[in-house]
């Protein structure tokens, strides 16, 4: 099912609210689907003071951490683009997000404000949404909670970008294979 000019790329971020740039991009793990070892990891400065408790409970670190800690978000950004151009060879890079739409919008509106283009271009796969449609289930059905322990690998999602992105891949691969064997 994978295309010989594609790959893709499981991305995950952390951020401290829903919306960018009101909210904060604190960190983006990245990962090619079928060789999860071949990743990306940073994580940035705020841009914003804004920040939801809940969302900075789940990322785990407090503010504080990533303005002392992170990169200023045009290097971490460029760095993020330079790792998928040297990853990506002559393919056309796909971004595979669990969520996609959270994700994606963090990550077109750093790569559009920070560098001079987004690399993956204006359409992001969603693991959620096809898993949907392989499954025929409901929305509430696509939570990874939810979703069973067959399409999941090893490797668990934490709430660290760089564990997500390689755990989400895992759960792509799967969900792709069970497509193929019910051809």
């Amino acid at each position: 099912m994978m295309s010989k000019a594609e790959i893709y790329l499981s991305v995950d971020i952390e951020a401290s609210g829903p919306v960018p740039p009101e909210y904060s991009m604190l960190s983006i793990g990245a990962c090619i689907v079928d060789d999860i070892e071949t990743s990306f990891y940073e994580e940035l400065k705020p841009i914003s003071e804004r920040f939801l408790p809940k969302a900075i409970k789940v990322v785990g670190k407090p503010m504080e951490y990533f303005a002392e800690h992170g990169k200023d978000p045009k290097i971490a950004m460029e760095k993020f683009k330079t790792w998928i151009e040297s990853t990506t060879a002559e393919k056309t890079p796909i971004f595979v997000g669990f969520n996609a739409a959270f994700d994606w919008a963090f990550i077109n509106w750093y790569f559009h404000t920070y560098s001079d283009k987004n690399p993956f271009d204006i359409a992001p796969i969603d693991i959620k949404s096809l898993f949907m449609g392989f499954e025929g289930c409901h929305w509430k059905d696509t939570r990874s909670s939810r979703i069973p322990d067959r399409f999941k690998g090893p490797l668990k999602q934490t709430h660290h970008a760089l564990d997500d992105a390689k755990a989400q891949a895992q759960i792509f691969e799967r969900i792709l294979k069970h497509a193929q064997d019910r051809r």
